[in-house]
C-alpha cells in the first residue's frame, strides 16, 4: 500500500474525503488543505481521474527526520530518484512548511533540487534539466517543525485544469471549486439548477458532467503517465470503463443566464466544446429582471465584486436589488452565493441559513446559502420606543 495526499480548495476537505472513500481508498483522513490516503497505484490513477474536487493527487516517497537544510539535502539524495522518473525528464521542485525552523524555503528547494540531480549523477552519470514553466515532473517537499516528507506529484497540471474550456472569462471560478459547491449543495438530477450570472459557465459544465457521470479527468493527460512504474494497461482500462458509463447528453434540467452578451458568448463556446450545447439552456437576461426557469430547485451564483467586475458602491446598491429579486420570485428554491464581498451578507437582506468559508485560489470567499420560502426571509426591525408609543396610541383609539 502507498501513501498518497490530495489537496484541495480549502472548505472542501469533508467533500474530498468522501469522494476518496468512494473510490476505494483506506485511511482517509481530512486535514486542512486536503486529505491522506492509502492505496495502490491503480486507485492514484482513479483519483485523478475520477476527482471532481481535489487539486492535486501527491505519492509520498520519503520523509525524514530533520534539523537543518544539510539534514533536508541528505534526506532527498538518500532516494532512489533514478528509478522512479527517467534522466531525460525535465523537473521542477516545490518547498511549503508549516512552522518549520528554516530560514529560507528558496534556499531548501535549490538544496533539494541538488540533492536529486546528484543521485542522478551517481546513479547515471548525467542529471535532469530543470523546467519552472512546464516539467514533466514535479517534486514536492513539506515541512513540519521536525519532518520533511517527499512527494511526487502524480496530477501535472493542477487537476481543475479539466482541459473542456474553450475560452475563459474575467477572474473564472475554478471547476473543482464549483464541483465542490454542487455537493455542499446536495445538487443532483432531477432537481432542476439554474445560475443566473453564469458567466463563462463553469458551474453550468460541472453540474453536467455530474449528471451524466462522465470523469472529469478523461480529456487530459497526467503526470503518473511520465513515471517509470506507470501500469498503461491498468490506465487504459479505468479509462474505458469510464468511456462505457458516461450518459448521453441529452437535455438536462441545468439552465444559465446572464445579462452580459459576451459572457453568453463564452459559456455557448465552452458548452459547445464539450457537446452540451443542446442539453443546457442558456440565454442573456439581467438577474433583477427575470424568473425561475421550473417552480423549486437549486440556484448557484458567483456575483461579480470588488477584484472582478464593478466598483464599491455600484455592487452596495446591487445586493438590496438582488435579495428583493430572490425574495419575491423564487420561493421554493434554494440559493447558494459565493462571494468574497462580505458585504453580501449585510446587504443582500436576507437571513442565511449557512455560512461556509471557502478559497477560489488565494481569495478568501463565502458560500451563503438561503432557503427562500412564500413570504420574506428578511429580518424584522427592532421596535423602537416611537414605534411602541404609536402602537398604544392605535390600540386606545380603537378601543
Amino acid at each position: 500500500m502507498e501513501h498518497f495526499f490530495a489537496t484541495c480548495p480549502r472548505g472542501l476537505e469533508r467533500v474530498l474525503a468522501d469522494e476518496l472513500v468512494a473510490l476505494g481508498a483506506s485511511g482517509v483522513e481530512a486535514v486542512d488543505g486536503g486529505a491522506a490516503f492509502t492505496g495502490d497505484l491503480a486507485l492514484c490513477y482513479a483519483a485523478n481521474l475520477e476527482s471532481r474536487v481535489a487539486s492535486r493527487i501527491l505519492w509520498q516517497v520519503g520523509r525524514a527526520p530533520y534539523r537543518d537544510e544539510h539534514d533536508i539535502f541528505e534526506a532527498a539524495q538518500a532516494l532512489p530518484w533514478p528509478r522512479l522518473f527517467n534522466v531525460g525528464r525535465t523537473l521542477r521542485v516545490n518547498v511549503s512548511a508549516i512552522k518549520s525552523p528554516v530560514k529560507s524555503l528558496d534556499f531548501v528547494t535549490l538544496r533539494v533540487k541538488d540533492a536529486v540531480c546528484d543521485a542522478f549523477r551517481a546513479a547515471r552519470g548525467s542529471r535532469p534539466d530543470v523546467d519552472t514553466e512546464s516539467p514533466d515532473i514535479r517534486i514536492h517537499a513539506f515541512l513540519t517543525r521536525e519532518e520533511v516528507t517527499f512527494y511526487l506529484d502524480t496530477s501535472g497540471a493542477a487537476l481543475f485544469r479539466r482541459g473542456w474550456r474553450a475560452r475563459a472569462g474575467e477572474a473564472p471560478l475554478r471547476e473543482n471549486l464549483a464541483a465542490g459547491i454542487l455537493k455542499l449543495a446536495g445538487w443532483a438530477v432531477p432537481a432542476p439548477l439554474y445560475d443566473p450570472m453564469c458567466g463563462a459557465g463553469t458551474f453550468l459544465v460541472e453540474a453536467a458532467m455530474m449528471a451524466l457521470d462522465a470523469a472529469p479527468g478523461l480529456d487530459r493527460v497526467f503526470g503518473f503517465e511520465k513515471l517509470e512504474n506507470f501500469d498503461a494497461k491498468s490506465w487504459r482500462n479505468l479509462q474505458d470503463r469510464a468511456r462505457a458509463r458516461r450518459k448521453s447528453p441529452g437535455r438536462l434540467p441545468i439552465f444559465g443566464s446572464d445579462k452580459s452578451g459576451t459572457a453568453l458568448g463564452l459559456a455557448r463556446e465552452n458548452l459547445a466544446a464539450t457537446g452540451l450545447a443542446d442539453a443546457i439552456q442558456v440565454k442573456q437576461m439581467e438577474v433583477l429582471d427575470g424568473g425561475p426557469p421550473a417552480q423549486s430547485g437549486v440556484m448557484v451564483m458567483n456575483p461579480p465584486y470588488g477584484e472582478r467586475l464593478g466598483d464599491d458602491a455600484e455592487l452596495a446598491a446591487f445586493y438590496p436589488r438582488l435579495g428583493d429579486a430572490l425574495k419575491q420570485r423564487y420561493a421554493g428554491w434554494t440559493a447558494y452565493i459565493l462571494t468574497a464581498d462580505l458585504r453580501l451578507a449585510r446587504l443582500i437582506g436576507l437571513k442565511a441559513s449557512k455560512r461556509t468559508p471557502l478559497y477560489n485560489g488565494a481569495l478568501e470567499c463565502r458560500l451563503f446559502e438561503y432557503r427562500m420560502i412564500s413570504g420574506t426571509m428578511r429580518r424584522p426591525k427592532p421596535l423602537t420606543a416611537e414605534d411602541a408609543e404609536g402602537t398604544e396610541e392605535k390600540r386606545n383609539r380603537q378601543d
